[in-house]
């Protein structure tokens, strides 16, 4: 049961990959640009947690659907595949708006270019 969580995140992250290749949001749309975002948006919110638990406004809650492991105090290993889902899901969705708001262009095929 301490893997459920974990599972769980790994099962969406699979789902804004597959909608991301459906429909050429993000990695599909530009892999480069795309990894540098998600990097850099799980880098940005790492540090902002470590500031949060440094600081004592974060902390890690114990639940059975947790794995126990922690890359760094306070900071469990579940944590860093959520905000790599966090990032993935807001790239997905902007790009989804912006196509939907005919703010960026698409090829023949529907991918933005």
């Amino acid at each position: 049961m301490g893997i459920l969580y974990l599972t769980a995140l790994t099962i969406a992250l699979t789902g804004m990959v597959v909608l991301d290749r459906r429909f050429g949001l993000f990695f599909w749309a530009d892999a480069r640009r795309a990894a540098v975002v998600l990097a850099a948006g799980v880098v940005f919110f790492l540090v902002w947690d470590v500031l949060g638990i440094g600081l004592g406004i974060f902390y890690r809650g114990e639940t059975s659907f947790m794995t126990g492991l922690v890359i760094a105090p306070e900071l469990p290993i579940e944590e860093v595949f959520f905000l790599a889902l966090l990032c993935y899901l807001t790239m997905n969705a902007y790009a989804a708006a912006g196509r939907m708001l005919g703010r960026m262009p698409t090829d023949r095929r529907g991918v933005a270019s």
